[in-house]
C-alpha cells in the first residue's frame, strides 16, 4: 500500500468537499478536532482507537491517516504495531492481513 497516496487522497476528499460544502468540511473537521484533542484520553490513545477501527474496517486510507496522526502525537513503531496486535485478537485473521497496511504505513511516516 502506499500510505503517502492513501493520505494525498484523504486531503483531496477534503478538498474537493470544501469547495462543494464549506458548512460540511467545516463541521466535519471541527468535530473531528474537537473529538481527537486531549481530553479525559489523550490525542495518542484516541489515535490508537481510531486506527484500531481503521484496521477493523479494512479501511488503507484510514488506517494511513491516523498512522500519521499517531506518530505525530509521540506514538513509536511498537506501541502501532501492538494496537494491531489487540486488533487482531478482537477481530481476528481480516484485521491480521491489514497489518500490512499497517506496517506500510508505519514504513512510511516513520521517516518524516
Amino acid at each position: 500500500m502506499d500510505a503517502n497516496k492513501k493520505l494525498q487522497e484523504v486531503n483531496r476528499v477534503i478538498m474537493e468537499a470544501d469547495k462543494d460544502n464549506k458548512d460540511f468540511t467545516s463541521s466535519f473537521m471541527n468535530f473531528m478536532g474537537a473529538t481527537m484533542k486531549n481530553g479525559s484520553l489523550d490525542t495518542k490513545t484516541k489515535e490508537f482507537l481510531a486506527l484500531a477501527l481503521g484496521i477493523a474496517a479494512r479501511c488503507e486510507w484510514c488506517i494511513s491517516y491516523h498512522v500519521n496522526e499517531a506518530l505525530k502525537a509521540g506514538a513509536t513503531r511498537k506501541e502501532l504495531m501492538e494496537v494491531g496486535y489487540v486488533t487482531v485478537l478482537m477481530y481476528g485473521s481480516q484485521a491480521l492481513m491489514e497489518m500490512n497496511s499497517l506496517i506500510d504505513a508505519i514504513n512510511q511516516f516513520e521517516k518524516k
